[in-house]
Order: C-alpha cells, then structure tokens, then sequence
C-alpha cells in the first residue's frame, strides 16, 4: 500500500486526490494521509504563476511533515484576469518518493462580476462565492464551479482530471526522468 500525503484537509481536496490516483492506479492501494501546511503565497493566488508557486509548496510542505510518504500532493486554486474577466483555476503538483514530479491545471471557468468584484476587493474566492450565493464554507462542498454549473461539475470533478495530468510522469516513468534536485 502507498501512503499519499494530500497537503490539505479540505474533504474535496482529498476526495479528488484520491480519485485521480485510483484513475491512473487501478491495481494499486492507497491510503491518504491530509495535513495542514501553509502554501507560501497569498490567500488568494491572483496569477497563474503564483496558484502555481502554492501548489509546489504546499507539495514540498507537506513532504517535509510526511517524509515517510510515497507521493505529495498540493492543490492551489487561483483566480486570474483575461480580457477583463476573472477567471478561476486551480494546480495540482505531485512529488514522488522517487524523486519524479508532474503537474496539471484544470480548466478554466468565468467568475460572475458579483463574485469577482469580491475577489478583486480582497476576499478569497470561497468566501466570495459565500457572500453572494448565502452559502456557507463553500469550498470544502461544491465550490464555485458546482454553485455555477448546478454541480454538473463540482470541484471534486473540476480537480480530478488535474491530479491524473500530474500523475502522468509516474504513469510513464521511463519518458520522464527523476528530478535533479
């Protein structure tokens, strides 16, 4: 059995960690481990290249909490302006006991203004989506994507594919050597 440390103890965090790796790992077992670590970057990531920096983070975070485990794990979720529209998005970024990484982003989707105008004034997306949609935590549930869609993609769904993109380095391990460092 693998260990995967989730570097987050949000429920749909792990729930679509575990999936992705199931995906990708039919004939293997897996046990979960979620820890809480800190990302290193703002509350609410406003570039897709600092969504990204967290997501590593919170991967090398949590290897350094879990070192005994066979894969790390760090989700971000981020928001970034195009043409004037918010869009939200989040990375995945696997790191591996042999020394192999991957990563993925899932798609993309348009932030209502009413939300976005939340975000834009500083409040991170969930408590956003709270505020304008008389929810509450949000995030740990469906999320933005599943307020939007009427859960025909929730944000388990919305990661999941993500975490099998970032786990495709460890699918096909001779294509893509161990890391250096």
């Amino acid at each position: 059995m693998k260990t995967i440390a989730v570097a987050s103890t949000n429920p749909v965090k792990v729930k679509a960690t575990l999936a992705g790796f199931r995906k990708m790992f039919p004939d293997e077992t897996f046990q979960l481990q979620a820890v809480s670590v800190v990302s290193g970057v703002s509350d609410q990531p406003a570039t897709d290249a600092e969504a990204y920096q967290g997501a590593c983070g919170r991967a090398r975070n949590a290897q350094q909490i879990l070192p005994e485990a066979d894969f790390w794990v760090g989700i971000e979720g981020g928001v970034q302006v195009e043409d004037n529209a918010l869009l939200a998005f989040a990375w995945i970024v696997v790191r591996g006991r042999d020394r192999r990484s991957g990563s993925g982003r899932t798609a993309s989707f348009l932030l209502p203004e009413a939300v976005a105008s939340l975000v834009r004034q500083g409040k991170e997306l969930g408590e956003a989506d709270d505020l304008v949609f008389e929810r509450s935590n949000s995030k740990q549930e469906n999320g933005a994507v599943g307020i939007l869609t009427g859960d025909v993609i929730d944000r388990a769904a919305l990661y999941e594919p993500a975490v099998v993109l970032a786990l495709i380095p460890f699918k096909n391990p001779a294509l893509y050597p161990p890391d250096e460092v």
